[in-house]
Parts: structure tokens; sequence; C-alpha cells
């Protein structure tokens, strides 16, 4: 399944949030939460998961023993195993929440082979930064 759009849903006092109803049938197996570097949180299907960590590992340049073991550290030991309750919702660990500052509404954002929760307010700036870089790099290529 690819996803795409932007839904706002709120994450409740419990820190559950629903998935938008159309991808729920892709995280009937179960999903992972993790932190990602831009302030926001990626939620993948097990399958989707379990590809990216190949996929990384494969990228890695021969030297597994060094660079496999730094991409294991800095993929794999922040994610959390989800499951979808009766209602369609993930329960998002208390750390996980914090690193994404998610509290109230919440946009789920789609990214092809995952999705993204963001802060409202964090993804308006994100869309700043990229509608800066994407000026910047028209402006260098009408230079050139």
């Amino acid at each position: 399944m690819y996803f795409y759009g932007t839904f706002e849903h709120s994450i409740d006092e419990r820190g559950r949030l629903a998935i938008p109803a159309r991808y729920r049938s892709a995280f009937v197996g179960g999903g992972v939460l993790r932190e990602s570097p831009e302030g926001c949180l990626e939620v993948y299907t097990q399958d989707t998961f379990d590809e990216e960590v190949q996929r990384r590992l494969a990228a890695d340049d021969g030297n597994r023993h060094l660079n496999g073991r730094r991409i294991r550290r800095s993929f794999l030991p922040g994610a959390f195993a989800a499951e979808l309750d009766k209602q369609g919702r993930v329960l998002v660990p208390q750390q996980l929440r914090t690193a994404g500052d998610l509290e109230g509404r919440v946009l789920v954002v789609g990214c092809g082979d995952y999705l993204e929760l963001w802060r409202p307010e964090r993804w308006e700036q994100e869309q700043e930064r990229l509608a800066a870089e994407e000026a910047a790099g028209d402006a260098a290529e009408v230079a050139s």
C-alpha cells in the first residue's frame, strides 16, 4: 500500500492515536513506531519496517562489523511495536510522544511506504523549510 495525503487526528490522554481509516488494513499485522531525526514520528507496517531495516543494512559499505552496528544502533533502539486496537488506534509510547511533542492535534502525513506523525506547528515549519530549499534550488538552477 502506498500512503499519501494529510489527515488531522487527536491523540488522547492515554496516548492513543487513530490511524486513518483508509490505511488501517495495512496495519492489521502490526506496525512499528520510531522517532525521526526531523522531529516527527515514523509509522511503518511491520513488513515495510523489516524492508527498511534490510535496505539500510544492505547500504552498508561492506564493513558490517562497524557500519552495520552503527546502523543498527541508530535505527533500531528507538523503535516500538504497535498494534491496532478495535477502534483502529495505536498506542504511542510516552517516550515517543515527548520526542515528537505530540499532544492534542496531530497530523498524520503519508510518505509513500510509511506515515509520519507531526505536531501541526512543526509540520508548518518543515513545510517552510522545504519551500525555502526549493526556492534556493530554483534560484541556483537559473543562475547556472
